[in-house]
């Protein structure tokens, strides 16, 4: 073959290559996955998702092709994403961390599985039959997180023991995830001998006068609730409570590690890999109604001692022995 030819003959298969590899693409199963948190949160969770695949012997990009949406918050376009992936018959509904997801997608279809991690008891809330046999076409993760809320008040009261005025904040735009934990709260709060004040944010922008209003008030220590986008704005939260000095009870983890007083609750992670781990099994053949719904039973109390200390807080020794994590 001439020279001339052979570099004619290269670039032709050249050519082909990327064709061949869209037609691969084209035949794999598709995971629509669905966050409620940010975009910002992708790298983190994303990773812990496509471990959980990888585990039950699946690759995205390899043996599937994963659909990443990360709403931000944005809950009123559940509804057309959700039917969008109906619409284009995913293979699995992978709906992380969000309750609205999740009941949209049972709405929607009774066919295409459905692998949910939601804050509250999936019996209750209408997903699954049963825990240990969902009986659908959905099964998933519960990781408490909205029931923990009652907890979550009562050390934050034990840890700012002269704060009576507190601030619960919650976001209507998820209105079952709101109503549940303040309902939770409310008792608590009552049991506690503590004054509720109930403020609402679905927007960065209502979250800055959200904090403004609160300042004024001489709010005395705030609880926010479980919500896919309150946890995106951990950062925004810990730069707006030290501003105020208002104490702060976060979410999870990572609303300490950036610099709210105190968490309790479940780690997300968890719940992000376990919604991998039982996509990837449906993939390979098991069937949602088979899978036992999965409960986290990890709970983890920490506290931020550098925040405490700015805000001139003394933890006691027996809250100082109780948690989990002290952070520094």
């Amino acid at each position: 073959m001439q020279r001339r030819e052979f570099i004619a003959a290269l670039g032709g298969a050249a050519a082909g290559w990327p064709l061949r590899a869209m037609a691969q693409q084209a035949t794999l199963p598709i995971i629509g996955f669905v966050s409620s948190r940010s975009p910002r949160d992708a790298a983190r969770y994303g990773a812990v998702f496509r471990t959980g695949l990888r585990e039950s012997g699946i690759i995205d990009g390899q043996s599937v092709i994963v659909e990443y949406h990360w709403l931000e918050g944005q809950y009123d376009q559940v509804p057309s994403l959700v039917a969008d992936l109906v619409r284009k018959r995913v293979t699995v509904i992978a709906s992380a961390g969000s309750t609205p997801v999740a009941l949209a997608a049972k709405a929607a279809t009774p066919t295409i599985p459905i692998v949910f991690g939601v804050v509250q008891n999936p019996v209750d809330i209408g997903l699954v039959a049963s825990l240990a046999r969902p009986g659908s076409n959905a099964t998933g993760i519960n990781f408490f997180n909205a029931e923990t809320v009652a907890k979550r008040l009562e050390l934050l009261h034990q840890v700012v023991p002269k704060a009576v005025r507190v601030a619960v904040l919650v976001n209507p735009a998820n209105a079952a995830n709101a109503e549940f934990a303040l309902r939770a709260t409310t008792d608590a709060a009552r049991a506690l001998g503590l004054e509720i004040r109930v403020v609402r944010a679905s927007s960065a922008r209502e979250i800055e006068a959200a904090f403004a209003s609160l300042a004024q008030e001489r709010t005395e220590a705030l609880l926010i609730t479980p919500d896919g986008f309150l946890s995106s704005r951990r950062v925004q939260f810990a730069i707006l409570a030290a501003r105020h000095g208002i104490p702060t009870a976060g979410i999870d983890r990572e609303a300490v590690e950036a610099g709210a007083l105190i968490s309790y609750g479940t780690d997300p992670v968890e719940m992000y890999h376990h919604v991998g781990v039982y996509a990837g099994r449906i993939l390979k053949g098991a069937k949602p109604a088979d899978l036992p719904v999965v409960q986290s039973t990890k709970f983890e109390f920490i506290i931020n001692l550098t925040t405490a200390r700015a805000l001139g807080l003394e933890i006691s020794p027996t809250l100082l022995a109780l948690a989990d994590e002290l952070i520094e």
